[in-house]
C-alpha cells in the first residue's frame, strides 16, 4: 500500500507549466536565496518558479488575479492527496481532453485537478480564455505523464507557511513591512526589443497597469522593503520604471509560441533595489 503520508525531500518546483514563467531567472537569484529577508510577497504568481526556488523561510503572501489558479494552489496546499486522487481519474486522450475542457465541476478538488490536467496536457502550457471566460487552448499531444506525485507533494510542503489569495497587485501593499522581499513578474505589455505593443497582453495588463505598478514600487520602497521586478526589455518600460535602482538586461531562450513565434534569444529587464 502506498504511504500517502510520506514526506518528499526533493526541492520543490512548479507543478504547472506557465508561459512567461521564470525558471530561466532562478540561476541569477543565488544571492537572494541566501539573503536574510523577512516575509515574502509575490503578486503575479503564475507557475511560482521563483517562489519555489527561493523557498522563503518566513511567511509568504502569494497572489494572482486568476481565480482558478489561486484555487488550485490552495487545494494543493490544503489537500494534495485529494487532488492527486482526482487527477488519477483523468486520461491523456484528445477526445477526453475536450470533454473535460467543456466540463465545469462543483467540487473544488475536481476543479483543481481539472486545472492541472488541462495545463499539463494542453498546447505549450498556455492559459487562455475566450471572451466568455472559457478555457480554449487545444490539446497538446504530449506523451509525458501529466501526474507527478512527487512534485505535487513537494509543492504541498513548500506552501505550508503561506497565505494564498486572489487580488489585484496593488492590494498586496498593506501586507508589506520593512525588510520584506516583493517579487513582481507582470504580464508584459510591450514586445521585447522592438516598438510594438502586444495586443494580447494589452488587454490583460495595460500600459496604465504598468504605471500603477511603478507607483506601487515607490510605496514598497517607502516601507523600507525590497523588490525585484521583471519586465520586457523595451524603452517604454525603462522610462516607466527608472527609479535610480539597479537595472539589468538578462538574456534567455525564447521557446514559447506557435509556428509564427520568433524563436532564439530575447532579453528582459530586471529592476531591483537589492544586489543580485
Amino acid at each position: 500500500m502506498e504511504d500517502t503520508n510520506l514526506k518528499v525531500l526533493q526541492p520543490a518546483r512548479p507543478f504547472l507549466r506557465w508561459a512567461g514563467g521564470k525558471t530561466w531567472l532562478i540561476k541569477y537569484l543565488n544571492k537572494v536565496k541566501n539573503a536574510n529577508f523577512n516575509n515574502y510577497h509575490e503578486a503575479f504568481l503564475g507557475g511560482g518558479a521563483t517562489y519555489f526556488y527561493l523557498s522563503p523561510q518566513r511567511h509568504s503572501y502569494l497572489s494572482d488575479l486568476n481565480g482558478e489558479l489561486i484555487e488550485t494552489y490552495q487545494a494543493v496546499k490544503d489537500d494534495v492527496e485529494g487532488v492527486i486522487k482526482k487527477l488519477r481519474l483523468f486520461k491523456n486522450e484528445e477526445k477526453y481532453y475536450y470533454e473535460v475542457r467543456e466540463t465545469l465541476f462543483n467540487d473544488k478538488l475536481e476543479r483543481a485537478a481539472r486545472f492541472i490536467y488541462l495545463n499539463q496536457t494542453s498546447f505549450n502550457g498556455i492559459h487562455r480564455v475566450n471572451l466568455q471566460g472559457k478555457y480554449n487552448v487545444p490539446f497538446g499531444f504530449r506523451k509525458k505523464d501529466f501526474i507527478d506525485v512527487d512534485v505535487l507533494r513537494s509543492a504541498n510542503l513548500a506552501l505550508t507557511n503561506t497565505t494564498i489569495f486572489k487580488s489585484d497587485f496593488q492590494q498586496i501593499i498593506n501586507n508589506i513591512s520593512a525588510g520584506d522581499l516583493v517579487f513582481l513578474d507582470p504580464p508584459y505589455t510591450v514586445s521585447h526589443n522592438n516598438n510594438g505593443f502586444i495586443e494580447y497582453n494589452e488587454k490583460i495588463f495595460s500600459l496604465n497597469d504598468q504605471i500603477r505598478l511603478s507607483s506601487m514600487i515607490e510605496d514598497i520602497k517607502a516601507k523600507d522593503a525590497h523588490y525585484i521586478l521583471t519586465n520586457a526589455a523595451h524603452e517604454t518600460i525603462e522610462s516607466i520604471f527608472e527609479k535610480g535602482d539597479s537595472r539589468k538586461e538578462l538574456f534567455r531562450a525564447n521557446a514559447v509560441g506557435g509556428a509564427k513565434a520568433k524563436r532564439g534569444q530575447t532579453s528582459e529587464y530586471v529592476f531591483t533595489n537589492i544586489d543580485l
